[in-house]
């Protein structure tokens, strides 16, 4: 049996929206991942052409990069978490203190939301006694009790989102050869941010060509700088 075919199936804004918020998050750290990696190994092979110091300057930089973005984003969704936390324990204590005032407050919102005042008491009535505090805390908050931020969650997705974009610069400049892995890496570079650039765009809603403008613009002046600092560096320590 369907209901209206299969448009019951479809995700709808609640669902899709977290998702998405996810997934622009992993595309924006993936760039972090590549625009600094490359500015690193870049920076490192303007002054010395080693394998072996481009190898461990890359790794290291992928890993630290990691850790950076992991503990980053573990603090700022830990804090955002316990705002929630906080918010939802206020919104308890007044359902329990004040009940009538909380359920005049979600008629309110309901009537603001386009419903007669009548109709919007009822709703307000039968989702109070279903879930009060997921009632208020969806239409007045904007929160779901079941579903709060996790910050290892968070720490674990940044983290990898970043170490699976240095890893692209970072394998350009080890495996090609020697007298074309700076224009290696260079273009693989421009063709990654590129992607991830357009994906974010479209994500967001916004335009591919400014954004893939914007980022590959970001992406040359790092690698421009870094790679023009470590060739006056290699040249003024003899560096090779």
């Amino acid at each position: 049996m369907t209901r209206g075919g299969d448009h019951w199936r479809e995700p709808h804004r609640h669902q899709v929206g977290p998702r998405l918020n996810v997934l622009r998050a992993g595309v924006l750290g993936a760039q972090d991942g590549i625009v600094s990696t490359a500015g690193l190994v870049l920076g490192v092979a303007g002054a010395t052409g080693e394998a072996s110091a481009l190898l461990v300057a890359g790794i290291a930089g992928l890993v630290a990069g990691a850790l950076s973005m992991a503990g980053g984003e573990y603090s700022s969704v830990s804090t955002q978490r316990d705002a929630e936390r906080a918010t939802l324990a206020q919104e308890t204590w007044e359902l329990h203190t004040m009940p009538e005032a909380e359920l005049d407050e979600l008629t309110d919102l309901y009537e603001r939301k386009g419903l007669t005042r009548d109709l919007a008491r009822q709703v307000a009535v039968r989702l109070t006694e279903h879930d009060a505090l997921a009632a208020h805390a969806e239409v007045e908050l904007g929160l779901d009790p079941q579903r709060l931020v996790s910050p290892v969650q968070a720490a674990i997705s940044s983290a990898a989102s970043f170490a699976a974009g240095a890893v692209l610069p970072l394998l350009a400049i080890v495996l090609a050869p020697r007298n074309v892995r700076v224009a290696v890496t260079i273009a693989v570079v421009l063709v990654a941010l590129a992607l991830t650039g357009w994906v974010s765009a479209r994500l967001g809603s916004a335009e591919a060509g400014r954004a893939v403008a914007r980022i590959l613009a970001v992406g040359i002046l790092a690698m421009a700088i870094t790679y023009g600092i470590g060739s006056l560096v290699g040249a003024l320590t003899g560096a090779s």
